[in-house]
C-alpha cells in the first residue's frame, strides 16, 4: 500500500514539474530571444541560452521615435488606478447587493449579469465618439473611469463574500455604532483580501495588455502606452528587428510578475482557508 502510494505522489510531482516547464519555458524564451540579434532568431527561432545582443537590442528600442520609458510610466498609471476603481466599487457593490435588503436587489443583480453579456467592441464606437464630444482623447481618464463597472468582478465578488463575509459581523458593527463606509472598509475589505488580490491581478494584466482602445483614444506620442509601443515595432516594412521586440515584450512582461508575486501571498492564504472549511 505504501509502495502504491509513494508512485502516485511520484506521478502528481513529474506532472507537476512537467506543467512547471511548460508554463516557464515561453516567458524563458521570450527573454532568451531579448538577447538575441534578428538574425540569429529567424535562423533559429527556439533557443534556451542567452546571447550577447542585449545591449544592442535596448539601443534599437531606445532609438526609435518614442521614449519606451514613458510608456512604461504611462501604463503604469492606466493599469494602477484603473484597477484600483474596479477592484474597490466592485467589492462595493457586491457588499451592497449582499449585505442589504432591498426591493430591486435580485433584479439590480440581474441587470448586471445581461451587461456581462454584451461585448466590448460594440459599445468602443459610440464610446469614442463620446469622449470625442467631450474633448477627452488623448486623456488617461476615458481608460481609468470606466474600470469603475465591472461586471464579472462584482460577481466574482458576490459569490465569494456570500460564503466568507458572516452577516452578523456587520450586524455587531452597527449595533456598536459603527458608519457603513467604516464597517466596509475596516471589517469586510480585510475579509476579502484573497478575492480582492485574485481580481486585482486580472484586472492588472487586463489593463497593462490593453491596446484597442488606447490605440484609438491615444494619438500623441507622450501618451502611448507600452503595447503600443511594441506594437509600432513592426512598423517598418524594410527591416523588423525581432530582437528589440522581444526586448519591449521582456519589459512589458516585467511589471505583471512583479505585482503577482506581490499579491501571490494572498491568493495562497485564500485557497487555503477555502480548504480548510470546505
Amino acid at each position: 500500500m505504501k509502495i502504491k502510494r509513494g508512485i502516485f505522489k511520484a506521478i502528481i510531482y513529474v506532472v507537476c514539474i512537467l506543467l512547471a516547464i511548460l508554463c516557464i519555458l515561453p516567458f524563458w524564451i521570450m527573454l532568451t530571444n531579448s538577447t538575441r540579434s534578428t538574425y540569429q532568431i529567424q535562423q533559429h527561432a527556439i533557443s534556451l541560452l542567452p546571447s550577447k545582443y542585449l545591449i544592442s537590442n535596448l539601443n534599437v528600442l531606445l532609438g526609435k521615435s518614442f521614449n519606451p520609458m514613458m510608456g512604461f510610466l504611462n501604463s503604469i498609471i492606466i493599469s494602477t488606478f484603473s484597477t484600483f476603481c474596479s477592484v474597490y466599487f466592485s467589492t462595493l457593490t457586491a457588499y451592497a447587493v449582499v449585505v442589504y435588503e432591498w426591493k430591486l436587489r435580485r433584479g439590480f443583480f440581474t441587470f448586471i449579469m445581461a451587461v456581462m453579456m454584451i461585448p466590448a467592441q460594440v459599445t468602443s464606437i459610440g464610446f469614442y465618439q463620446m469622449i470625442y464630444r467631450v474633448g477627452l482623447t488623448n486623456n488617461f481618464l476615458p481608460l481609468i473611469l470606466p474600470a469603475i463597472a465591472a461586471p464579472a468582478m462584482v460577481f466574482f465578488m458576490r459569490q465569494y463574500m456570500l460564503g466568507a463575509l458572516p452577516l452578523e459581523i456587520v450586524q455587531s458593527a452597527r449595533i456598536d455604532g459603527s458608519g457603513e463606509f467604516y464597517t466596509f472598509n475596516r471589517i469586510a475589505m480585510p475579509i476579502m483580501k484573497p478575492a480582492i488580490a485574485t481580481q486585482a491581478i486580472f484586472s492588472f494584466v487586463n489593463s497593462w495588455n490593453s491596446l484597442f482602445l488606447p490605440s484609438i483614444l491615444l494619438t500623441r506620442q507622450e501618451k502611448f502606452t507600452m503595447p503600443i509601443m511594441v506594437s509600432l515595432l513592426r512598423g517598418d516594412i524594410y527591416k523588423t528587428e525581432h530582437g528589440a521586440i522581444y526586448l519591449g515584450l521582456t519589459l512589458t512582461v516585467l511589471p505583471l510578475f512583479i505585482v503577482y508575486f506581490l499579491l501571490s501571498k494572498y491568493i495562497i492564504a485564500g485557497v487555503a482557508l477555502g480548504s480548510v472549511k470546505g
